[in-house]
């Protein structure tokens, strides 16, 4: 077992900052960084390190952990003469935990390649809740040799899975959100059909639980649609950027999957109708107006 002495973590917002306490609270001493300074001063009550950049949060930690918002951010952050990648210890591992398109995880992946670095895609499902409570579902692309090295840093935070080589945990993601997004429109709508028809659709979903039709999305997002919950655990607009890169890779391949089209084009509207950063269940508000009925 390889034996981890800093981590530094680059990115504590929703999702960041409780995988950072639980990695502090396993053990480890853990350096991080966020671009709006207070989010990482925050952390110092839990032992975590505030980092003055994100190449301070590099320098001399065993393991780096991204968690971006975005592809894009992450490689301005990562790659060039002056990006996190170049002050990293050579035998050091990358562990990128944004969602990001597949290519660009294989382009990081070569950067660190060449300057003697690990690297591992590994993005995550579980959203905040997942985080807090270290039970994230965390889906990891590399080699075999750079994930043993990078194991005890998955322990504190949930379930790992090595899926393949750099890229793969990306298209486990992308197979993972193609799932939730469609679900939550599929949820939507059976929920609306019952309450539209004259049912109760909280009981119609209680006498749903349990058989086929049973899963995490109806139990959780279908109560949240039920009580205008939308607090985001997982904003509409990251699921948005997730369901528009599933279509690039879609159509890159030449593979039609109509449903995942349709249900990408309802996100884009939920987002442009301003509903972006409310939670993803939020996306009953973009087929209720479609349907002629004013979101509350």
């Amino acid at each position: 077992m390889h034996t981890i002495k800093t981590i530094g973590v680059i990115g504590t917002g929703l999702m960041g900052a409780p995988m950072a306490r639980r990695l502090a609270e396993a053990g480890h001493r853990v350096r991080a960084w966020n671009r709006t300074p207070d989010k990482a001063a925050a952390l110092r009550a839990q032992g975590i390190e505030s980092a003055h950049s994100a190449n301070d949060a590099a320098t001399d930690a065993d393991i780096v952990v991204v968690m971006l918002s975005s592809g894009p951010v992450c490689d301005a952050i990562l790659l060039g003469d002056d990006g996190v990648i170049a002050h990293m210890a050579p035998g050091a591992v990358l562990v990128v935990m944004s969602s990001i398109p597949v290519d660009t995880a294989r382009g990081q992946a070569q950067a660190a390649a060449a300057a003697g670095i690990g690297y591992l895609d590994a993005p995550v499902s579980g959203g905040e809740k997942g985080a807090i409570d270290g039970t994230l579902a965390i889906m990891i692309g590399g080699e075999d040799a750079t994930y043993a090295q990078a194991r005890p840093l998955f322990t504190p935070l949930g379930r790992a899975v090595h899926v393949g080589p750099a890229g793969s945990g990306q298209l486990a993601k992308l197979a993972n959100q193609t799932i939730v997004a469609n679900t939550i429109a599929t949820v939507a709508e059976a929920l609306l059909l019952a309450e539209r028809g004259g049912a109760d659709p909280g009981k119609v979903r209680d006498a749903l639980m349990g058989g086929f039709a049973d899963s995490t999305i109806l139990k959780v997002h279908g109560e949240r649609m039920l009580n205008d919950d939308f607090c985001p655990g997982g904003p509409a607009k990251w699921q948005c950027k997730d369901t528009q890169t599933a279509q690039a890779l879609a159509d890159d391949l030449a593979l039609e999957m109509p449903v995942s089209r349709l249900v990408n084009g309802l996100f884009e509207d939920l987002v442009a109708h301003g509903d972006g950063d409310l939670d993803h269940s939020a996306l009953i508000r973009e087929l209720r107006r479609r349907n002629g009925e004013r979101p509350s």
